[in-house]
């Protein structure tokens, strides 16, 4: 009895001993990127273990300062590729006590917003910072909502920045396909008279779900479009799919529901904080039932115009619109469908999907639905034949964009 109680001491002493090793090394930034949107820059550092720090303003140059206690830098800061539209350089040195001071020369004045998120999906701790332009954001909105013209489309490209959405297994990220086919999209419909596109993300960064859902509404959409590729752990599985949202309750299809749960925690891995979950008034003060009705009435039609120029397209996974509780399309005012465009983690249509062609082929499937749709609902002529073009570099240039 006597050995077991020493051998137990012994144990535990060796135990307290390590924790307090691992301690006393600290903790060490593996990583550092930046994600550059239009009224905002977000730089992350990927972490080996939890950290405590404080962050502060300097004046007269604009400096951002962070202090992180007991860390040490093991990553170059060159390849952050600066300067960038609000950041000019970034330094750090090391202070008494293991503090690692980082210093973020700005180029004008910024509103930061810092938050650390808890490993999650193969993602370390990170610790994000947000450098927000409240004028360039209110300069953006502004110019978006007078540029506008028309029918206007919100175009939705899944995930971005942190959140790269679903791998392939030849390393196609998500984030990057349905950028490429949202561009192509919003390059046609706004070659299209008495049409014109939104983008909710233009470019490789993050806007949490609400945002997404804010930009519509802001822009006054007439139409949203989230499009996405999804993905299983077969390889063989194909085709696109189309869904809406589900009026009320639990989604009762197994299979949408996950997808539901895995496009919903985009905002996980991307980063939101607590400031960003706030529950949307216009989702349960929705002007009553019949309106609810109509409105997924239309989204019903929209899904069912999609699905039907996407068979042209490639192959389709399941024939008829599904439902599920997807947050990007809590926009129940504006008529909404999310387009699954197909599997990235089918290595075939995985290369499809980053095929410039393909994408095009992909977009003029959601373009003609498009147009047929509001021709159904009288608000468009009759075309005699698609006016799809992917529209070069000009038509890209001449995307109206909101917000972010």
């Amino acid at each position: 009895m006597r050995f077991l109680r020493i051998h137990l001491f012994l144990v535990a002493a060796l135990s307290l001993l390590f924790v307090h090793t691992a301690s006393a090394a600290g903790a060490v930034v593996q990583d550092i990127r930046l994600w550059t949107a239009p009224d905002n820059t977000r730089l992350v550092l990927d972490l080996s273990q939890n950290i405590h720090y404080k962050l502060f303003r300097l004046h007269n140059p604009e400096r951002i300062v962070i202090d992180l206690n007991a860390t040490r830098m093991k990553v170059g800061l060159d390849k952050l590729g600066l300067p960038d539209p609000v950041l000019q350089s970034v330094r750090y040195s090391t202070a008494e006590g293991g503090v690692l001071r980082l210093v973020l020369d700005v180029k004008e004045k910024v509103q930061p917003r810092s938050f650390l998120l808890k490993p999650m999906q193969g993602k370390p701790y990170r610790l994000v910072l947000d450098l927000t332009r409240p004028e360039q954001a209110r300069q953006a909105a502004v110019s978006a909502t007078h540029s506008k013209k028309g029918i206007v489309i919100a175009i939705d490209a899944g995930h971005g920045g942190e959140d790269p959405g679903a791998i392939g297994p030849h390393r196609a990220m998500e984030k990057n396909v349905t950028l490429a086919v949202a561009r192509k999209l919003a390059a046609a419909i706004n070659q299209k008279p008495g049409m014109s596109a939104v983008l909710t993300r233009n470019g490789d960064y993050f806007v949490p779900l609400g945002r997404r859902v804010s930009l519509a509404r802001e822009a006054h959409a007439d139409m949203m479009i989230s499009i996405h590729a999804d993905s299983v752990r077969t390889g063989d599985v194909k085709g696109a799919s189309v869904y809406m949202l589900s009026e009320r309750g639990a989604t009762q299809d197994r299979a949408a529901r996950a997808l539901a749960a895995k496009e919903n925690a985009a905002d996980e891995v991307g980063g939101v904080t607590p400031l960003d979950q706030v529950a949307d008034p216009l989702v349960s003060q929705i002007l009553g039932d019949m309106f609810r009705r109509d409105s997924l009435n239309s989204s019903q039609m929209l899904a069912e115009e999609m699905l039907g120029n996407l068979k042209q397209a490639g192959p389709i996974k399941y024939p008829t619109p599904k439902r599920a509780r997807f947050v990007v399309l809590l926009a129940m005012e504006i008529p909404s469908v999310l387009v699954e465009l197909d599997y990235i983690s089918n290595p075939t249509q995985e290369r499809k999907l980053t095929n410039g062609a393909y994408q095009e082929r992909l977009a003029s499937a959601l373009f003609d639905a498009t147009v047929r749709f509001f021709e159904k609902m009288g608000r468009l002529k009759n075309s005699a034949s698609s006016a799809y073009s992917a529209g070069g570099s000009e038509a890209t240039d001449a995307l109206v964009y909101a917000g972010l």
